[in-house]
């Protein structure tokens, strides 16, 4: 059975990888699970109809027969699960893996997250230019953390595994100076996003947006 994941009608960065889709894209090419996409509007979104597949009326959406899924780690861990390669078949490894996954959106993505909000949707207050400082240093001490972890590996424990996408899914959201201060974690972004299958999903998705936000 082939699924369906729902994506942004317009996405809000024009297709640049950004939107969460992304991930969900780039776990099934991965694994080789061929994939169809339902376009959603923002207004469609907070409709009954969006919100039974996804309570907070957001993207993406997984559909495959009578399984719904949101939530983009859980979502990448349902194909790793039923598909090899992106789980590896040792218990315990396979459990560090799961690790890393909750890591990614759990202690790395958030303060990622509040820094964008602080750059896009806070420029503009009184208080930004105070609160962007500490935001920043949030974001770094979790690089530093990460970094040293990371060393000279290519991946965070051996071979590439879901962890590592969910990972450099969350870091490729830092598209400024900060990763920049980590080579280490910027050649492992770029590490992830060289793969086959991390292009595929881009091109996929960039192809669906290409003119319709200018």
């Amino acid at each position: 059975m082939i699924p369906t994941i729902t994506a942004f009608e317009r996405s809000p960065d024009g297709g640049k990888g950004l939107a969460r889709d992304t991930r969900v894209r780039w776990a099934l090419e991965e694994v080789g699970q061929p994939y169809e996409v339902r376009l959603v509007s923002f207004a469609a979104m907070k409709q009954p109809a969006h919100l039974a597949l996804q309570p907070f009326g957001q993207i993406p959406t997984y559909e495959e027969g009578d399984l719904v899924l949101f939530e983009t780690g859980a979502i990448v861990f349902h194909i790793a699960e039923r598909h090899t390669g992106l789980l590896p078949g040792d218990a315990d490894a396979r459990a560090r893996a799961l690790a890393w996954m909750f890591a990614a959106v759990n202690t790395v993505e958030p303060p990622i997250l509040e820094l964008s909000i602080a750059h896009v949707l806070e420029h503009d207050k009184p208080w930004n230019q105070e609160r962007l400082p500490l935001v920043g240093e949030r974001v770094r001490n979790r690089l530093e953390q990460l970094s040293a972890h990371l060393g000279d590996g290519e991946w965070l424990e051996g071979a590439f595994s879901a962890g590592d996408l969910m990972m450099v899914s969350v870091l490729d959201r830092l598209r400024s100076g900060i990763l920049d201060e980590f080579p280490n974690l910027s050649a492992y972004v770029a590490r992830g996003k060289a793969r086959p299958a991390y292009k595929r999903a881009f091109a996929a998705q960039h192809a669906l947006y290409a003119g319709k936000n200018r």
